[in-house]
């Protein structure tokens, strides 16, 4: 992660917004929640913005946007290839989790659009699934909107104040470190000191304890 983030801190602004847009909008559309987290993505946003690298609102409304265009383009995917897509390869892995999505469908409706915007593994599978099933668009619109919007905000903003909160404790750790550090080395003197005159101490001496009398 410490890697990604000094990567992205290195590219532009336009380019930043670009590669985290692009990776929640991928996990949305694409199914590629199985390789990169939508999460890991927007929190991953929120801690670039607070580096000063980018604007906060922008990305906000970045991982806004590319979160429901996601979506949509999921629902999209969905209705024009039906249940082909249930018979990929990561689907059939997961046959119960589509199964327990499908039926989340069905009792709740456009509703679970919204839920499964929360759920990990439903988020790229729920609309795919509203879309197989005929949902009317306007109704999915709806609560996609309203999930991409608390999702998109709640998480990258997770992320803006998780850099703040490093950045305040940046300093400590370091001086801890040190001090840790310098109270090993004490430890492992003073035990090393106890050692060796410990060992001088049972050494035996060079006059003779037995003489004949």
């Amino acid at each position: 992660m410490h890697s990604i983030t000094d990567w992205l801190r290195g590219l532009s602004g336009p380019v930043v917004y670009a590669v985290v847009g692009g990776m929640v909008f991928a996990e949305d559309a694409l199914f590629f929640s199985f390789f990169i987290p939508g999460e890991t993505a927007a929190v991953l946003g929120g801690f670039i913005a607070h580096q000063g690298s980018v604007s906060l609102a922008w990305m906000v409304l970045v991982v806004v946007c590319a979160a429901v265009l996601g979506d949509s383009a999921g629902y999209e995917i969905g209705r024009h290839l039906g249940a082909a897509i249930l018979r990929t390869r990561p689907l059939r892995r997961h046959a119960k989790r589509v199964d327990t999505a499908q039926d989340l469908i069905r009792r709740r409706g456009p509703a679970a659009v919204f839920v499964g915007r929360f759920i990990a593994f439903f988020r790229p599978l729920v609309p795919s699934l509203a879309g197989m099933s005929r949902m009317p668009y306007r109704r999915f619109l709806l609560y996609n909107a309203l999930g991409g919007v608390a999702w998109g905000v709640g998480f990258t903003l997770l992320g803006y104040f998780a850099g703040a909160a490093y950045t305040r404790v940046e300093g400590t750790v370091g001086r801890v470190a040190a001090i840790t550090i310098a109270a090993i080395v004490a430890v492992a003197l003073l035990v090393w000191f106890v050692r060796r005159h410990r060992s001088r101490g049972g050494e035996p001496s060079d006059d003779s304890g037995g003489r004949e009398s």
